[in-house]
């Protein structure tokens, strides 16, 4: 049996759920700006489903896309303020969770075509880096859909001195592609030896595409795992600035239906697997009782 790190699920959905506000285009940063009790909230049900760490909510706090939203002074305000609340969500419950920064796409999610040179993104994943650094044990470069985008992120996290975790975010119907269609055995190969990388993982796709994508990933030479979401698929019409309205969730993947996934992913050599955009802490909580029942130990990092 096997050490295995849980995240926490998606924050962003569940986040819009609970807020008694309309939809915006920064998701769930919109609800930790205007109703932070409820991230608050939120990250201690994830911590006492089982999660043993769990993400800042600053998904939606880079530059670029404040700026789209003119809010960009903003920056400093609400990456600290979300920081502090998953500290304080973790105090909170008393737990030993760790907890994950947030290093996501910096225009917007599953379009290679909007990702900046490397040298330009790696300045502001730094400045992001630099800001979540003092409060978290690890980094995670999320929904990274191309290789540049990858590269991007790492080289400007690194600069943080934090362990980083890689996420790459593959198409919906073969796992063995990044969204932009480049291999994901080549994006391996040109992550190889990145500083500080500790460990690749696949995030925001469909758990079917991950299925596809474990083998190649048990080559990497590092720990692995996944967090799949629970959309039927990207819409083409799903561009940096939309809002979930145009993204449908599926009505099949249940908690048990999701661990089953979850649960093959850790026979396959996973160790490090959770839940992105429509899986809750209801998921969470079986995929917890399921690892535990199968006789796996839940930690909370590597050591």
């Amino acid at each position: 049996m096997s050490n295995i790190i849980l995240l926490d699920g998606g924050m962003g959905q569940e986040l819009i759920r609970r807020s008694p506000d309309a939809v915006t285009a920064l998701w769930g940063g919109a609800v930790l700006r205007d109703h932070p009790q409820i991230v608050g909230q939120l990250h201690q049900d994830f911590i006492r489903a089982g999660a043993t760490a769990i993400t800042v909510n600053a998904y939606t706090f880079t530059r670029p896309r404040l700026a789209r939203d003119d809010q960009e002074t903003a920056f400093d305000e609400m990456q600290n303020r979300a920081c502090e609340i998953a500290a304080g969500a973790v105090d909170e419950t008393g737990a030993d969770a760790a907890i994950a920064g947030c290093l996501p796409p910096l225009n917007g999610s599953y379009h290679p075509d909007s990702v900046p040179p490397v040298e330009e993104a790696a300045k502001h994943f730094a400045e992001i880096a630099a800001v979540q650094a003092p409060f978290v044990d690890v980094l995670i470069c999320e929904t990274m859909s191309s290789i540049r985008e990858a590269q991007g992120a790492l080289a400007g996290a690194k600069s943080a001195g934090k362990p980083i975790w890689l996420a790459l975010t593959t198409d919906d119907e073969d796992g063995t592609k990044l969204r932009s269609g480049e291999a994901l055995a080549d994006a391996l190969e040109a992550v190889k030896g990145a500083e500080n990388l500790t460990a690749i993982l696949i995030n925001c796709t469909r758990p079917e595409a991950v299925d596809q994508a474990m083998p190649i990933l048990a080559t990497c030479g590092l720990p692995f795992g996944a967090y799949a979401n629970g959309f039927t698929k990207i819409e083409t019409d799903y561009t940096p600035g939309s809002t979930v309205e145009k993204l449908s969730t599926r009505t099949d993947l249940t908690p048990e239906a999701y661990a089953d996934f979850a649960l093959d992913w850790v026979a396959a050599g996973a160790t490090i697997v959770g839940g992105c955009c429509e899986v809750g802490p209801a998921h969470i909580a079986t995929l917890a009782q399921r690892l535990n029942a199968a006789g796996h130990t839940l930690v909370k990092d590597f050591s």
